[in-house]
């Protein structure tokens, strides 16, 4: 797994946090990391963006960040309105395969949901992991409204030939309500993709330290990690 897509089943679902997590794992692991963000929405220049929150969870790691617009949209309309340029998903693959000759793995954080125009061609995250062969992991809400987003979104991967990694739900409360307790059970059998991890809703106020501990915890051993989905939704089952 040298190349991996993040991808969210909207916007505001733990994305960025677990992306640093599978980072924090493969740092642990001694692996060279690098973490790639296409495009940055709603952020002007100088501010701290989803990389730097990456690096300050999960250590050092080489970030690149391909544009950036200051709009908090979907990229495509905030590069129009802002009149600047968008990112050619030509270059965008060529910036992940550059990376990957010098890293052991490298994270492609999408923006917002799998299907996110980033040019005026409409190029998404899904045809970047297409024309790259790579795995999409999806990262989805804990609540109500997420067996039908995640549905959609792994049934996106698989009319396309995308491989899924899994779902990971990004943001797991200290006491989840009755939908999130019966989505463990429902989210894996309605999306057709194994559940990946559960990482906790205050992960990122951590410090490193507790950090990779809860990403550890959090994550199962595909993404190097010690997450056992069936003892999890066993203890959470309703």
């Amino acid at each position: 797994m040298a190349l991996l897509a993040v991808s969210g089943t909207g916007t505001e679902v733990g994305k960025t946090v677990t992306t640093a997590a599978v980072a924090a794992l493969a740092r642990a692991a001694g692996r060279r990391v690098a973490a790639v963000k296409p495009a940055q929405t709603g952020l002007a220049p100088g501010q701290d963006g989803d990389l730097a929150e990456v690096c300050r969870l999960a250590g050092p790691v080489t970030v690149r960040e391909l544009a950036r617009y200051p709009e908090p949209l979907a990229p495509d309309t905030a590069a129009r309105r802002a009149g600047l340029p968008t990112v050619p998903l030509p270059a965008a693959a060529d910036a992940l395969r550059i990376l990957e000759a010098e890293h052991d793995l490298v994270l492609c954080e999408g923006a917002g949901g799998l299907l996110a125009r980033f040019d005026e061609q409409g190029w998404t995250l899904a045809d970047l992991a297409r024309e790259l062969g790579i795995r999409v992991l999806v990262v989805a809400a804990p609540g109500l409204g997420t067996l039908n987003a995640t549905a959609l979104t792994t049934e996106a991967l698989d009319r396309r030939g995308i491989r899924c990694a899994g779902v990971v739900i990004g943001s797991w409360p200290a006491r989840p309500d009755l939908a999130m307790r019966c989505n463990l059970h429902d989210l894996p059998r309605m999306s057709g993709a194994p559940l990946a991890g559960v990482l906790p809703a205050d992960m990122a106020a951590l410090d490193r330290a507790a950090f990779l501990r809860a990403a550890r915890t959090g994550l199962g051993p595909a993404l190097g990690g010690e997450f056992d989905a069936d003892a999890f939704t066993a203890r959470h089952a309703p």
